[in-house]
């Protein structure tokens, strides 16, 4: 397969044309999965643990039952014991930096007294339950358990129950021992829509959750799409995706790197560099050239880089904050000798990589933010996942016969205006006494 790379320059006649159908160019590949979904929802919903066994045992090949659903603490312990120390070690340390960031995000409570002599403020709970979907299909991630868990922990949530597929039924060592490191021991070896239902509907093995984390196939985004409003999620992830923006002064390989490790994820993933160097655009072309052969993920790889990558040439960096600004990337690395002063002018992106030792992939394992993130643009209107998305507010109120005297005749006016005469009476009524 040759690698048709995608340099386009900014002075070009037909740029906003082709920027346009970068920009829209996995729009179209969404798999019309909305019927299918439905389908396996109701399921779920009608036979509980008989659908998911007879949903498991045909997608995931291997013969479930209602005892084997719920994974054991013995084969939780004995897989997470077979895991590497060197990996067990890499996933405390990230445990740790998480934990310490999210931590630091915790909202405070609040509660004062304005000039009327009320009562005001807020007060933030976490929710009691969250599911936590980790992907096991294209490749198992025990950094998602993490990343999905560990903020829902620092927020203050109880109960955790964790859905991962289990093709064949193998477990993967890493994703038991970052469950375990986490502190999860509530693990259902179910994947997919069916897992995503049961988490919101319940079955009588899986009891129901508030929210839905963590991110998924085209399936499981659409059953998330599907059960909001039962329960909450963080967001409709789709694949992943990199803005790198660089300088001649970096290496090329470097950047071709950063490049391909969105790349690897998904042939749906997209990568983008924008620099102000035709010649270096060049360069990080041939650099990803030579890497290509020898990726163990070649496939998956070139496939996302053909049919979606690209490399924009742009005059000067203030040419470069628009196009961050409408692209609304997932992950945004910015590998140029100041990047503070791009990144201030940035309002949409899900996470900012500052500097040229700073790669994309740090974010997605030790740095400390989550690495789930929003896509395919929605960073113009969301956040990545954490604590925030675990916690809800509460508004606090409490006036003083003395304070409704003050404000309660505006209130019985608006009432009034509105035609909503017991509304009006019950502010009026204590008005009088």
């Amino acid at each position: 397969m040759t690698v048709k790379t995608n340099i386009f320059s900014i002075d070009q006649p037909d740029f906003e044309t082709r920027f346009l159908t970068l920009l829209h160019s996995r729009e179209s590949q969404s798999a019309p999965v909305n019927d299918a979904v439905k389908a396996i929802i109701a399921d779920v919903r009608a036979r509980g643990d008989d659908a998911l066994i007879e949903l498991t045992n045909r997608y995931d090949g291997w013969h479930a039952n209602a005892d084997s659903l719920r994974l054991s603490q013995q084969r939780i312990n004995t897989a997470a014991n077979s895991c590497p120390a060197e990996t067990v070690h890499a996933l405390e340390a990230a445990a740790v930096r998480l934990h310490d960031y999210h931590s630091h995000q915790k909202p405070h409570d609040r509660l004062y007294t304005d000039e009327s002599g009320t009562q005001l403020g807020w007060r933030w709970t976490p929710i009691d339950a969250a599911g936590l979907y980790v992907p096991g299909g294209r490749a198992s991630y025990p950094s998602s358990v993490l990343h999905n868990a560990i903020p829902a922990r620092a927020a203050g949530v109880k109960r955790l129950a964790m859905v991962v597929p289990t093709p064949q039924g193998e477990l993967n060592p890493a994703v038991m021992a970052a469950a375990t490191i986490a502190g999860i021991d509530e693990i259902y070896a179910i994947g997919g829509a069916q897992a995503i239902a049961a988490l919101a509907y319940g079955t009588p093995t899986i009891a129901p959750v508030d929210k839905i984390v963590g991110p998924g196939n085209a399936y499981v985004a659409e059953a998330k799409r599907q059960v909001f409003g039962t329960v909450g999620i963080d967001m409709i992830a789709g694949p992943s995706e990199i803005l790198v923006v660089a300088d001649a002064l970096n290496n090329p390989q470097w950047i071709a790197a950063d490049l391909l490790s969105q790349a690897e994820h998904d042939p749906q993933a997209q990568s983008i560099l924008i620099t102000n160097d035709a010649a270096f655009a060049t360069q990080v072309s041939d650099a990803i050239e030579a890497l290509l052969p020898n990726l163990s993920r070649r496939e998956v790889t070139e496939t996302s880089w053909r049919n979606h990558g690209a490399m924009v040439v742009v005059n000067d960096w203030s040419q470069t904050i628009d196009l961050i600004n409408r692209i609304a990337p997932e992950h945004l690395e910015l590998a140029v000798e100041n990047p503070d002063e791009i990144a201030r002018h940035v309002r949409h992106s899900g996470a900012i990589f500052l500097g040229r030792f700073t790669p994309e992939a740090i974010g997605d394992y030790v740095a400390g933010p989550s690495h789930v993130l929003p896509t395919s643009r929605t960073a113009r209107f969301s956040s990545g996942l954490s604590v925030y998305e675990f916690v809800k507010k509460t508004s606090l109120i409490g006036c003083t016969q003395s304070s409704l005297r003050e404000i309660g005749g505006d209130a019985v006016t608006l009432a009034q205006a509105e035609g909503l005469e017991s509304h009006s009476l019950s502010v009026s009524c204590r008005l009088a006494h």
